[in-house]
């Protein structure tokens, strides 16, 4: 009887796996091409397999797809689908904004770091947030403290720091430099706090910047999980990644949490320009509420910028003609303007830089420093290529794949060529000058309503950093750079192993 009652389980188990087996060897390439959606067990072998080149798979899958979408299977169902389709990117976050909020599963993922901060709000604490932010970010007064902040410390941390270097012939990271000069930069703009990153003389800056990074990756960590809900089994058992998190998120929480305590203490206090104090005459936000919007601004004021100008001077150290075309535009305009290259150039001088604006989008295009968007759907939907959605799953756009597509871009789409940016400018004789992109083809900088506000502080400050590295320094790739180099992928695209460099210093006598 013992033998007998086994059988069927065994009989129906035999059954499964000779069906799978027939499917499996049997399958025929669809007719639309699309990730590969295994019976019983959807995307997830591929996604596993592919974990940990997500970016380079999903460009490859969308490439081929005849709408550059596709669809994603967790095990018997479909779950979401991924697109670089920019109709459909301008659909998600523009035309149909309402049906495609950021969603429980983005929040909820993000909310022990970021809290309800501006870019982890929906609703009214979104449109709040978001009221407040547009006034002050259109502000001249903004403007300008961000500007000073920017040239006070290129002046006497970062170009100090590339001098001793090249002085010594040593090699550098780069991008370590970077995070920690915007580190250092944004603190200054959100707290009007130096925290001395950059200088190496801040214990409890440096400590605030490892802890910040640590929970940027590990937050985004969750994101890649097989299963979406185990980082909470994890977070309530209080071990391995998540104890992790936890701790650095204390110690971020605790040194925002400080400075917020300490200024909201303070009596008879100077007004100040930085972004806390202007979301402290809102006198509804509590201590809180306020360290999570500091927070939100902390990150995407350093890794957006910093991953930016990173990428920025790999691929440019691959194309010497593009550095020579920026050195010539600098020279023109420091001759019009009658200064040496010590001098800084001002806001309106910046905005003549339309090569270096054109050669820092470019970079953007190819290396974009948040490469995925994620929104869920409420209501079911169609999308302008014609895909049916459905409520609940979640809709993603990659930015990375959009900025690889030949329909999109054009056959040399793989290519880094700033001109593709540049248009002859009506009446000139020839002067070329920068053209915006459609956002939802190039939604590096996000579109709609929910379109970046700091963008042209980004690029005000990416052209302050860059030019003035390049027209002091010439920046060296070391040979054992990997080309390309691996990412990470934290809330933003990071670079492996850094960006290791030399820096030599161009003569006076050559000056630009």
């Amino acid at each position: 009887m013992e033998t007998t009652s086994l059988q069927l389980p065994i009989l129906i188990f035999l059954i499964l796996l000779l069906t799978y087996g027939f499917f499996f060897l049997r399958r025929k390439k669809p007719k639309t091409t699309g990730f590969k959606n295994y019976p019983l067990l959807g995307t997830v072998p591929e996604f596993i397999r592919n974990r940990h080149r997500f970016l380079e798979w999903t460009t490859q899958v969308l490439s081929d797809s005849p709408t550059n979408t596709a669809l994603l299977f967790r095990f018997t169902e479909i779950k979401g689908f991924i697109t670089a389709n920019p109709a459909n990117v301008e659909h998600m976050i523009k035309t149909n904004f309402e049906n495609y909020p950021k969603g429980t599963r983005f929040i909820s993922i993000l909310e022990d770091f970021l809290g309800r901060g501006i870019f982890n709000a929906e609703g009214e604490t979104w449109k709040a947030q978001r009221k407040t932010a547009s006034y002050e970010f259109n502000t001249r007064s903004l403007r300008n403290f961000v500007m000073e902040t920017a040239m006070v410390e290129l002046t006497t941390q970062f170009v100090p720091i590339l001098e001793r270097a090249a002085d010594l012939n040593r090699v550098i990271d780069l991008q370590d430099l970077l995070e920690r000069y915007a580190f250092d930069n944004i603190c200054r703009v959100a707290f009007n706090v130096d925290p001395c990153c950059l200088a190496g003389d801040g214990t409890s800056g440096s400590e605030f910047m490892e802890a910040f990074e640590e929970a940027s990756t590990l937050s985004c960590r969750r994101f890649f999980s097989v299963y979406p809900e185990f980082y909470k089994i994890k977070k309530l058992l209080n071990f391995g990644s998540e104890l992790k998190l936890k701790k650095s998120i204390i110690t971020v929480h605790k040194f925002a949490g400080d400075i917020i305590k300490s200024r909201m203490e303070e009596k008879d206090a100077r007004p100040e320009e930085d972004l806390l104090s202007r979301f402290m005459r809102q006198s509804e936000y509590s201590p809180e509420f306020l360290r999570d919007i500091v927070i939100s601004f902390i990150l995407a004021g350093r890794d957006t910028t910093s991953s930016a100008l990173t990428w920025f001077f790999w691929v440019l150290s691959l194309h010497p003609e593009v550095e020579q075309k920026i050195l010539a535009e600098l020279k023109t305009i420091r001759r019009k303007s009658g200064e040496s290259r010590r001098g800084f150039y001002t806001f309106e001088e910046l905005r003549q830089m339309h090569y270096l604006h054109a050669a820092i989008s470019e970079g953007l295009r190819l290396y974009p420093p948040v490469p995925m968007d994620t929104k869920d759907c409420l209501k079911d939907d169609v999308m302008p290529d014609g895909t049916v959605v459905r409520k609940g799953w979640f809709v993603s756009y990659n930015t990375y794949a959009m900025g690889r597509m030949e329909n999109i871009w054009g056959k040399d789409c793989r290519e880094f060529r700033p001109e593709r940016w540049l248009v002859e400018e009506e009446g000139s004789g020839g002067h070329m000058v920068y053209r915006s992109e459609n956002p939802y083809k190039f939604p590096v900088f996000h579109g709609g309503p929910r379109i970046c506000l700091g963008k042209e502080m980004a690029y005000t400050q990416m052209k302050l950093v860059a030019s003035r590295i390049i027209e002091i320094f010439k920046v060296e790739v070391v040979a054992e750079m990997k080309n390309p180099p691996e990412h990470v992928l934290s809330l933003t695209m990071r670079m492996k192993d850094g960006l290791r460099v030399r820096v030599r210093k161009r003569s006076e006598s050559n000056e630009l």
